[in-house]
């Protein structure tokens, strides 16, 4: 006898995260699972499930963004309400994964928040995760469970590759010398050439870029990274390739975190666009870079994951095009 195996399968998602997972259940043919997240007062939180999820396969899409510590704890509060509903596996989808950053201790006396949050999701009783474009490769291994480390560059090579006889030649620059194997895999798969730019962080905030290596004069220089923040890595950069003698920068991240002044620093920029993807809610939140900005959806992608770990089947061909993911 064969089961329905659609039937078990439910797709959750948390207050910031409800459009990209409605855009991944339309890509698999699945209703949104219904559960609502009330707030007290206090500013306490509970998740109700609208829906009996005994003997499911359940998926949370939650990205642990701005504000990061409220969206957080409502993933955890939804895991232990899917465990304590005895659904048969709970697999979250942080395709923003906070605390990323703080993955190791580059000086005294600092934490590491990135273990700690995955203990704290471990301690909840998760069965498995599956995140975009980690800041570092290597928070797979905070987790003592099954990890599935997705990239969001078929989606950039999608649009890329649609508009590629605008950008003419092309240069693909590293902002930094952790990405350069993502911006190789990009020029190799767009055809263009490679730089690297060497760059030194002052503080939180400040970035110093001082040297390029390779040539951009008279390009179209696109620089990918994995997260644009404070912008400030980014603009910088641009200045500095214009400086060298391209013609045009484009500027592209998975994550578009742009905190504090990041949007005032990128409208006044010399990038031309902005290509970011849907990881983090956009809505109401950018729109003083209209003009510049290009918003990617990696629903499909996500669905496609959710479609795949669901019925057991191989995430592999997610990777077969793709320009690798940072170091």
């Amino acid at each position: 006898m064969t089961m329905d195996t659609n039937h078990t399968l439910k797709v959750f998602a948390g207050r910031n995260s409800r459009a990209l997972a409605e855009r991944a259940c339309e890509h698999i043919g699945q209703p949104i699972g219904e559960a609502r997240t009330n707030i007290f007062p206090d500013g306490e939180l509970l998740v109700k499930l609208e829906e009996d999820v005994r003997g499911r396969d359940c998926f949370v899409v939650i990205s642990t963004c701005s504000p990061v510590n409220d969206n957080l704890m409502e993933l955890l509060v939804f895991i232990d309400c899917l465990k304590r509903a005895s659904a048969r596996r709970v697999t979250i989808v942080t395709p923003y994964f906070g605390y990323g950053r703080q993955d190791r201790k580059d000086e005294g006396r600092v934490p590491i928040t990135a273990k700690l949050v995955a203990n704290m999701i471990t301690a909840a009783r998760t069965d498995r995760v599956l995140a975009i474009d980690l800041h570092a490769a290597q928070i797979q291994g905070f987790f003592d469970l099954p990890f599935d480390h997705l990239t969001a560059t078929p989606v950039f090579l999608d649009y890329f590759e649609s508009i590629r006889h605008e950008l003419g030649d092309l240069c693909l620059v590293s902002p930094d010398v952790g990405n350069v194997k993502v911006a190789e895999g990009f020029a190799n798969l767009l055809g263009g050439d490679l730089a690297i730019i060497n760059k030194r962080r002052v503080s939180g905030t400040e970035v110093v870029t001082e040297h390029i290596i390779g040539s951009v004069k008279g390009k179209t220089v696109l620089m990918f990274d994995d997260m644009i923040s404070t912008g400030g890595t980014i603009c910088e950069a641009a200045k500095l390739v214009l400086e060298h003698g391209a013609t045009d920068v484009i500027a592209a991240a998975t994550h578009g975190v742009l905190s504090g002044s990041a949007i005032e620093r990128i409208k006044a920029s010399p990038i031309s666009k902005l290509v970011i993807t849907d990881t983090i809610p956009t809505e109401g939140r950018l729109d003083g870079l209209s003009e510049k900005l290009q918003v990617l959806s990696v629903g499909d992608l996500v669905g496609e994951a959710i479609h795949r770990i669901h019925n057991n089947l191989s995430l592999s061909e997610l990777f077969e095009r793709t320009a690798g993911t940072k170091r």
